[in-house]
């Protein structure tokens, strides 16, 4: 299993360490230090589409409207922070850390 995310992330930091303490052998990718290939980054927006482009972060508040109209791949690919996270790479993507992520990886 692979955790994709950001150091700095409480919430991948908080998956990491739960999926950790349930035996779950996690890998931590952090896409800062590693960013994802152009193959890795269409396989996400192939399973998780638009979903995975965190409009709610420091980083889409910072970018002027031209490029919040771009693809949303190319901004992934230039804005790695960009991404909702975490990402989780286990028998399929999950996104995020919610309840129901929970639930299907403990």
């Amino acid at each position: 299993m692979k955790l994709y995310g950001i150091k700095a992330c409480d919430t991948c930091r908080k998956a990491l360490k739960t999926l950790q303490a349930a035996g779950r052998d996690v890998t931590f990718v952090d896409v800062r230090d590693t960013p994802l290939s152009a193959e890795k980054l269409a396989e996400f927006h192939d399973a998780l589409g638009d979903d995975m482009l965190n409009t709610r972060s420091t980083t889409w508040r910072g970018l002027t409207d031209a490029d919040r109209a771009r693809a949303p791949m190319d901004l992934l690919a230039e804005h790695p922070t960009l991404m909702k996270r975490p990402v989780i790479e286990a028998d399929r993507l999950y996104l995020g850390w919610k309840k129901d992520v929970q639930d299907a990886l403990l």
